[in-house]
């Protein structure tokens, strides 16, 4: 008589429960999930919630350097060899967030090929992300570049609808985020709600003209700067 076959890896199943090495964490608004220069021995998978990652300089400026929302990761830096945090990480809204040790990590990526390929797939998804925002700085006006954050803050392009923006993310973290002022910030989101790319109703909903705005290059975008 044959052995029973053994059930598919859930990768997110793994993700969302408890096991060795792993735990189920809840944090409060505003709590930090860690600090720039904690020791980096754990990866974390969030659940639920956005995690806000911010970056102080050795002159004391803090820049927020990404927005992170459900099924993402964060705290990968350690499996690189980092010894310690480069960034701080603060809960924007009440959030569940399963921490992964380091060794349960290592484990899960050698022994689980379903775990390994998501993982693969977010760092390069994470990779691409980082040279678009680099040539997004350099390229782009500061009007286009705070369309195409809104844009990804809603998850235009990703699976499911697109969602409304949490209204914990202000127009102080969309300027350093897109690195210009909140005053411009303000002006550009008053441009967009009259032009009817977004619209505000205690949170931010894009729309999908500011999609088409962006991809087709349209003037209403366009500034001197």
């Amino acid at each position: 008589m044959g052995k029973p076959a053994k059930a598919a890896f859930d990768a997110k199943e793994f993700l969302e429960k408890l096991g060795a090495g792993k735990s189920i964490l809840e944090f409060e608004k505003n709590e930090n999930v860690f600090t720039q220069g904690d020791t980096a021995d754990t990866v974390y998978y969030i659940q639920k919630g956005k995690i806000k990652l911010t970056v102080i300089s050795k002159q004391d400026k803090e820049a927020v350097v990404g927005i992170l929302g459900p099924g993402q990761f964060f705290g990968e830096g350690c499996m690189n060899g980092h010894p310690l945090r480069i960034a701080t990480t603060t809960a924007m809204e009440p959030c569940v967030i399963t921490s992964i040790s380091k060794q349960a990590m290592k484990t899960a990526l050698h022994e689980q090929p379903a775990f390994s390929e998501l993982f693969m797939t977010y760092l390069l998804t994470r990779n691409s992300r980082i040279e678009e925002d680099l040539i997004d700085q350099l390229f782009n006006s500061s009007e286009r570049r705070l369309a195409r954050m809104l844009l990804l803050l809603s998850n235009f392009g990703q699976e499911g609808a697109p969602q409304q923006i949490s209204p914990n993310i202000s127009q102080e973290t969309l300027a350093e985020m897109i690195g210009t002022t909140r005053s411009r910030v303000s002006h550009f989101m008053n441009k967009f709600r009259k032009l009817g790319l977004i619209s505000y109703n205690g949170h931010i909903e894009v729309n999908s003209s500011l999609l088409d705005a962006v991809l087709r290059d349209r003037p209403e975008l366009k500034e001197d700067e």
